[in-house]
This record gives structure tokens, sequence and C-alpha cells, in this order.
């Protein structure tokens, strides 16, 4: 696939020079292919290509040179606080990273462990965690020459793409459900994005034709197997680990949860702990646990073929739903020696009010990581010296009150 020319009036600093000089192409994460940054099949979304035509869908992720580190500007705010170790030096940015860890002294005392902590991505400025990856799927897609971008979304990622693509002056496309939030859609429409309203089940091709004949710049995934978000994108992530690093000083987190779907931000975290690891800011990498609201990543860990659609009865978490999940999720958890945990729309409702009740009020799929420590809890899988960081993907203003009371008696195995 082919870039289209470069939109006249694209922002001058955005450009292909802003390229991180330590990048060197990206690696595919099974068969360990290594590709150039200037062959055209990394930007189809299909992943890596050999490991596909074997029936194996697999994600490429970024790779830096060997004498590469992180290090932290401490002149600068936000993401550019880390751009020794992201693709672009250079993208377009509203304000996000930088969120705040808050210590939850109550809930360390009622789960019986040394610390809990929020990290709030509602903070980010469309409210979630999207924001540290469209940046630079959309720096990306300049320096690749496209002018337009599209994604396949529920409503965050499509919020949050709409907006970087309208202050790098993209064109922007997203595919949703007709039973999008209307917080969402009008947060997508206001930016002068399409929004293209199909059945579920119509998305992912509709997203694929436009990408293979109309030159759109994938941002998510749309194969019916799923891959990965677009890894340059991905590298985002990352910021949220060495945030946490940061933030953490010598008290490094032992164990962190995360509402998780397809995995990109549970892939990133783990690319990110690695590399804060080996630039010193942390001896030892947490453990990372998936919260989900159906048996797939468990089932996968236990032996069963990642690629098969998994039951999922209780889908009223909308930003982590789905009955797939990815090679990406499955290694961040086997290299972290951690795990995943299914919890019910019930049990993440009432984990939405108990942290509202703290001063947070998130939507109720970033709750769900707060319903999976008490699980733990349950199950006697906590231990007293534990420091918990929860995810806290996205801020609950987008939902509107039917999302919320959406709740099921369903519980999980």
């Amino acid at each position: 696939m082919n870039g289209a020319s470069l939109k006249t009036g694209s922002p001058p600093s955005i450009i292909k020079s802003a390229q991180n000089p330590n990048l060197t192409g990206l690696k595919c994460l099974r068969c360990e292919r290594l590709y150039s940054l200037d062959d055209p099949h990394i930007d189809s979304g299909l992943g890596c290509k050999d490991c596909l035509q074997k029936g194996f869908p697999v994600s490429l992720y970024c790779v830096y040179s060997e004498s590469a580190r992180l290090t932290v500007e401490n002149n600068e705010s936000g993401m550019h606080q880390f751009v020794s170790m992201l693709p672009y030096s250079n993208f377009p940015s509203i304000g996000e990273g930088s969120t705040g860890l808050a210590q939850i002294e109550s809930l360390a005392s009622a789960m019986g462990v040394a610390s809990v902590a929020i990290k709030n991505e509602g903070q980010n400025p469309t409210g979630s965690h999207k924001d540290r990856m469209s940046p630079f799927a959309v720096a990306r897609a300049i320096s690749a020459g496209f002018t337009k971008v599209i994604a396949s979304s529920s409503g965050n990622a499509g919020a949050s793409l709409a907006a970087y693509a309208a202050r790098a002056g993209l064109e922007c496309c997203i595919i949703s459900a007709p039973d999008i939030s209307e917080s969402w859609a009008t947060a997508i429409k206001l930016t002068g994005a399409h929004l293209r309203l199909v059945p579920s089940h119509e998305r992912w091709p509709l997203m694929q034709r436009l990408v293979q004949e109309e030159n759109w710049f994938p941002v998510t995934n749309f194969h019916a197997q799923p891959i990965a978000s677009n890894p340059f994108g991905i590298e985002g992530y990352k910021t949220v680990a060495y945030e946490i690093a940061l933030q953490s000083r010598d008290k490094t987190p032992t164990l962190i949860l995360i509402p998780t779907c397809r995995g990109d931000l549970l892939f990133g975290l783990y690319r990110g702990f690695v590399e804060a690891m080996q630039a010193g800011l942390i001896r030892t990498i947490p453990r990372l646990v998936a919260v989900e609201p159906g048996d797939r990543l468990k089932n996968a860990l236990e032996g069963k073929d990642y690629r098969q659609h998994f039951t999922v009865d209780d889908n009223n978490m909308a930003s982590i739903d789905g009955d797939t999940v990815t090679y990406q999720s499955i290694q961040a958890l086997k290299n972290t020696e951690g795990g995943a945990i299914c919890v019910s729309s019930e049990e993440a409702s009432s984990a939405q009010g108990e942290l509202s009740r703290k001063g947070y009020y998130v939507e109720m799929s970033s709750a769900a990581s707060l319903a999976g420590l008490h699980k733990l809890k349950r199950d006697n899988k906590l231990s007293a010296s534990d420091r918990v960081v929860l995810i806290a993907t996205s801020h609950g203003y987008k939902q509107l009150p039917k999302d919320t009371a959406a709740v099921t008696n369903r519980t999980c195995n």
C-alpha cells in the first residue's frame, strides 16, 4: 500500500526528519523477522506478513539501536520527556501525559497490602489513555506520506484520534456501532471527522476495504483475528510505565492491574518497564494482570489456541468488550509472570461506585481494575508486601446513564 502525497498545509514541525535516529526497524513478536522502516507492508495494518501467511496473526514492534537508552528530559513535560525511546521527537500534542499516580490508603488497608495507587489516565485531554497512542500514529501517517487516518472504535480511540488528526490537519474517519455513546459521537463529529455507524460485525470489513482501496492509514486493527493497533502508536503507551517508575521512586509496584481488550496498553506497559529497568529507573518489572469481561486470555494462557473466538456473555463494558485476544497480550503476561482475571459488569459497576466515593469517577471498564483487585483478595492471591497500581483508562463523564445502568448478575468462572 503506497502512501499519498502530503496534504498542503500539513504542520511543518511533523516531518520525517523528526524520526528518532535510534529507531532501526520493526520486528515480529513471533518469528523475529526484522522489517525496514521503508517497507510499505509495515503501514498496512496486517502485522508480520510471514506469520500471517502461515495462519498466525502477529504484531510488529519498534526496535531501537543497541546503544539506545531511556533518558528523561527534565526540562520537558508530558511525553516529550521521553523522546529518547519514542519513534518521533516531534508529534502533534494537546497536553497529554504526566497523569497522576495517587495513593489510596483506605484501599491498601482493606486489601491488606503495602499500598494501592491509581494511575488516572482520564486526566488526558480527550479523557483516556488513547491520547498516548494517537500522537505517534498520526506522526507516522504524516511521515509515511498519508493525508487521512482511520480507526474502528467503540468510543475512546475514536474521540482521541479525531482530536489529534484535527490538530495535525489530517482527514479522519471513525467507524463505530450505532449504539456508540452520544458523548463520544459528539466529540468525534465536532472535530470534523467522518463518523460511520455500521453494525458491529461490519466495522472491520468496512475499515479493511477503505484501507486497501482508498488509501486510509490504519490506526487500529481491522483483521478478523486481531493483531494490534498501529505499532508506532503503541510506543506511546510505554510512557505510562516510565511515569509510574518515576512517580514510585524507590517503591516500584509489584502488581499492576490493567483493563484489557486487545492488549495495546498491556504490551506498551511491558515494553516500557523493560526499558525503565535497562535505564536503571527500577530494579524489577512489576507483574502485569489483565482484567477482562470473559475468560479470553485466561484460556489462552492455559494453552487454548489464541486464534479462536472465546465465549464472552457479559458484554456491558464497551471499552474492553470482544471475544478475541492478541499474541502481544499473551507475551506481555508471560514475560512478566502475570495473569488474567475475569470480572462481571456487576462487579465493575460496584467498583466504579467505590472509586467514585474516593473521588475518582472513571468509566465502568476502567473500574474493572479495582474489581480485579477484589477478586485477587477473595482468592488469597495478594501479599502483605504487594504494592499495587490500578490503571484507570478513561474518565466516567463519557458514559451516558444507560451505560452505567446496564449491568447483569452474571459471574465468571
